[in-house]
Order: C-alpha cells, then structure tokens, then sequence
C-alpha cells in the first residue's frame, strides 16, 4: 500500500515538474529587482512593502510570463522626491507607467526615456514634475500620454511626436508650456489620436492647420491660453470631433457653415473670446449638440431652432451675451420660466421661444427691453394671460406678437394686431 502511495506521489511530481520549473522561471529579473529598489529609496513615502524576493509579486508591479516587469502602477500613493532616470533604466520591458497624483519632482530628461522603447502608457499627471520635455517621446508603441498637472513649461519640441504613430490620447493641460499649440501632429504622428487637450497653458499664436487630418479626433482642448487668429479651416474636416473647447482666448472671426461637417458634435465651448455678430444658421442640424457656451463674445445672433434641445431653459444664463440681437430657440422641448437672465440682453430685437413645454408668468421685467420688436411665445404653458397682456402692450416698441396655445385654460382673445410668427423669417435678416 505504501509503495501504492510512493509512486503515485512520484507520478504526480513528474507531471508538475515542468510547472514548477515554469513557475520559477516567471520570478522577476534580478536586474529589474535592483532597479525597483533603487527607484522607492529616492523617495520618501508611505512603506510599499515590497520585502519578498519575488517582485513580481510587489504591489503595483506586473510581470509577463518570462518574468520581465510590463507595469509599474503606483498612482495616489504619497510618493515624494525626485525620479532618478538611471533607476528606470534596466526596465526595457515596461509597457505601462503610471505615477500620477503623487509629488514627485524633477524633469524628464531624456535618459529617463531612453531604454523605455517598449512604453505604451505614461501617467505622470497631477505631481510637482518641472523642465522643459525631451526632444522626442520613447517608443512608437506609445499610445497615452498624460502630462497633465504640473509644471512642465517651454516649447514643446518639433519632434516630440516624430515616433507617435500610435498614439491615441495626448494630455498636457495645466502646465506652463509656451509658443505654439501643436496642431500639426495630426500631420506628422498618429492618424488614431482621440483627444489632444492643451488647455491652462501660456500658448499663443495662431492655431495652425492640420487638425483636419485627425480622421478619429474626438475632444479638442485649448482653452485658458492666448490663442489668437481664426479657427483653422480644416478643423471642420475632423468630423468624429464630439468637443471642441476654446474659452479664455483671444479667437475671433466668423464660425464656419462647414461645422455642420461635425455631426458628432456635442460640446462647442468658444466663451470669452472674440468670435463675431452670428452663428451659422446651420448649427441647429446637428443633432447630437448638448451644450454651447458662448459667453463674453461679441455675438448678436443666436439660432437653435427645431432641434430636440430640453432642460429648464430658467438655468441659462444669457446674461454675458449683452449684444445679443435675435434669440431663436423655438420648436424644442425647453421647460421652465422665461429666464430672468435673458432681459439684461438690451440689445434684444427678436426671440423666439414658441412651440417648447415653457409655464409660469410673463414677467414685466420684459419692459426693459426696449428694442424688442418681434415676440414669438406661442404654444407653451404659460399662466396669467390677463396679467401678460398688460405688460405685453405696454412694449411699445412691439410689433408682432404670438401668443396663441400659450396660456393653460384661458382663451386667447383675438386680436388684429397679434401675428403668428411660428414660420416667419425674421430671424434671417
């Protein structure tokens, strides 16, 4: 029975021999080991409790089935001091990187990237990083790059994407990087990049061409810079875009009819600039906007006529668009009160509010507007239509008037004088 049990204990050790032998093969390099170590004794943080001979098994750590470290994960620990490049060095299998929220300092110099050929994620974002950035990133296998959220300042180099023909997500905002905003690495880089945000910088200058040639672009960051000139035409070419975010700069000019090339288009946030008199009348075509910030330009037209647009429009602020002209919002499903924000627009000469879910009272604060002409609040829900009535005729500068299907269970007296204005153009000249 013994020898039953001796050699069914043997049989069993050689059909795992090989796993074993395989299993031990998988411990972390020694090299790799030396280095780790040496990168957690320049800094001064919470312990890491990386004590076993295995470091593979660190936390944070990852290793590839030949036992070389593809991973060093260690975001939110408290890590503090410098990055020693040399620590990082004999790491020549590391395909992700990600150190953010912790303060770390120093820069990146270029011996830090130099055996990194294989990186295909970096994340050092919201640290105390500093210095200007190498020449060139390290690997053509890089896909996501996020510098976001420290201190890196200067230009950012010519060739800083000459070996990025992967790269999909490129994030420097909030830094201190000047001269020019990169457009052109849709040029010469990766024809996969998703999101290029150099937003919170001091970069200046005209936006070059070449975002157009980012056939995948979708959000394109640059606000909080000092931005001048047009926006460049061929951006309308980059018809994935779902953002496009530009506030805080010094951009005028006239917006394209070609944005209505941007059928993805959902976020469009050009506030605090100097773009001119109207918005294409196009711009109620695409279907899938959300959110348009236009505050402190110099606009005078707004047109989102016959979208689906809701939400309480009493939440909008028009109170920055103090040289707003025409308002044209109708046949939406907009709910809520006329806003109050909207009779600090002096200049106001026409609005269109009919066919949306709109209740509550016409509120005399609309005397304020002196120029106001033409009034176009059919079809909602509005209350008091006694009370709205006096006001209304007292707007002396009125001359046509919709309220008809405006004013829950009351009847609507006729009235020579009122004008359905539901298909009139007025908001085209």
């Amino acid at each position: 029975m013994l020898v039953q049990a001796y050699n069914l204990m043997a049989f069993l050790l050689f059909l795992l021999f090989p796993y074993i032998i395989s299993t031990n093969t998988h411990a972390c390099k020694q090299t790799e080991r030396s280095s780790l170590m040496s990168f957690a004794s320049t800094l001064s943080s919470p312990p890491l409790n990386w004590t076993s001979i295995d470091c593979c098994r660190w936390k944070g750590i990852t290793c590839d089935q030949d036992g070389w470290v593809t991973r060093l994960l260690l975001p939110s620990k408290g890590l503090k001091g410098g990055i020693s490049p040399s620590s990082l060095a004999n790491l020549t299998h590391l395909t992700h990187l990600n150190l953010s929220h912790n303060s770390l300092l120093g820069s990146l110099e270029t011996q830090f990237f130099l055996h990194l050929n294989r990186l295909e994620i970096l994340d050092l974002s919201y640290n105390r990083l500093s210095g200007e950035l190498p020449l060139s990133l390290p690997s053509s296998n890089i896909q996501t790059v996020d510098l976001s959220s420290n201190h890196f300042f200067g230009a950012i180099p010519s060739s800083f994407f000459q070996q990025a023909s992967n790269l999909t997500s490129f994030n420097v905002s909030n830094n201190t990087f000047t001269g020019y905003v990169p457009s052109s690495i849709c040029l010469h880089s990766s024809p996969s990049l998703r999101l290029l945000d150099f937003s919170s910088n001091v970069f200046s200058g005209n936006l070059a061409p070449g975002l157009g040639k980012c056939s995948k672009l979708q959000v394109f960051r640059a606000g909080h810079n000092n931005l001048l000139g047009l926006l460049p035409e061929d951006i309308y070419n980059a018809t994935k875009l779902e953002e496009i975010a530009l506030p805080l700069n010094s951009l005028h000019g006239a917006i394209s009819d070609k944005i209505v090339n941007l059928t993805n288009l959902a976020v469009l946030d050009l506030s605090f600039n100097h773009f001119g008199r109207e918005l294409p009348h196009n711009l109620g075509k695409l279907s899938k906007l959300k959110l348009v910030t236009l505050d402190f330009n110099n606009l005078e037209e707004l047109h989102l006529r016959n979208n689906s647009l809701e939400g309480d429009i009493s939440m909008l602020d028009f109170s920055r668009l103090r040289q707003l002209t025409k308002l044209d919002l109708r046949v939406n499903n907009f709910t809520g009160t006329v806003p109050v924000s909207l009779y600090s627009c002096r200049s106001l000469k026409a609005i269109g509010l009919a066919i949306n879910n709109l209740d509550g009272q016409i509120e005399a604060e609309i005397l304020s507007l002196k120029s106001l002409s033409f009034l176009s609040l059919g079809y909602n829900r509005f209350t008091n239509l006694t009370g709205a009535m006096k006001i209304l005729m007292s707007c002396k500068s009125l001359h046509a008037l919709l309220l008809s299907g405006s004013f829950v269970g009351e009847r609507m007296p006729s009235d020579d004088h009122m004008v359905d204005l539901t298909d009139s153009k007025i908001f085209e000249h």
